[in-house]
C-alpha cells in the first residue's frame, strides 16, 4: 500500500489532528480578544475608545494568551511539515497515530496550562517538551530515512 494514501490510517490520523491543531491555533485569536475585553486592555486607541478601555500593551494576562498563540504559530506549522514528511518514511501506523495524537494533546494541554488556567512549572515545560520532542523524533526519522539515498 502506498504510504501516503488516504487508505492509510496514519495519513487519516495526521489529517484529522492537523485539522484539530489548525482550529486550535485559530481559536487563540478570539481567546486573545476575550481576554482584552475582560481586562479592558486594548492594543489600539480606536478599540479602547469603542469598548471603554485603555491602550495597554503590557497586561500580563493578555500577553500570556498572546505568547501561547505565538508559541502555536512557531510550532504547529513545523509539525505539519515534518509530520507530512514522516508519513513518506512508511512508519508503523500505530506509532504514527500515537505520535500525532500525543502531539495534538500536548499542544492543547500547553494552551490550557499556559493561557487558560496557568499552572506552576513544570506543567508548561512538560506540555511544551512532549510535542517538541515528537517533532524532533519525526524529523530525525525523515533525515535518516532519506540519508540512505545519498
Amino acid at each position: 500500500m502506498d504510504s501516503v494514501s488516504l487508505d492509510n490510517p496514519a495519513v487519516r490520523s495526521y489529517l484529522f489532528y492537523s485539522g484539530v491543531l489548525g482550529l486550535k491555533a485559530l481559536g487563540m485569536a478570539p481567546l486573545t480578544g476575550i481576554m482584552r475585553n475582560k481586562k479592558k486592555a486594548f492594543a489600539n486607541e480606536e478599540d479602547a475608545a469603542f469598548r471603554q478601555g485603555v491602550v495597554n500593551l503590557n497586561d500580563p494576562d493578555v500577553e500570556r494568551v498572546r505568547r501561547a498563540h505565538h508559541n502555536d504559530l512557531e510550532n504547529i506549522p513545523v509539525f505539519w511539515a515534518i509530520g507530512a514528511l514522516y508519513l513518506t518514511t512508511r512508519p508503523s501506523d500505530a506509532l504514527a497515530i500515537n505520535l500525532f495524537r500525543a502531539y495534538a494533546a500536548g499542544r492543547i494541554i500547553h494552551t490550557v496550562v499556559y493561557a487558560i488556567k496557568p499552572l506552576p512549572q513544570p506543567s508548561r515545560a512538560i506540555a511544551f517538551s512532549v510535542p517538541f520532542f515528537i517533532t524532533v523524533f519525526m524529523g530525525v526519522k525523515v533525515v535518516l530515512y532519506y540519508a540512505k539515498a545519498y
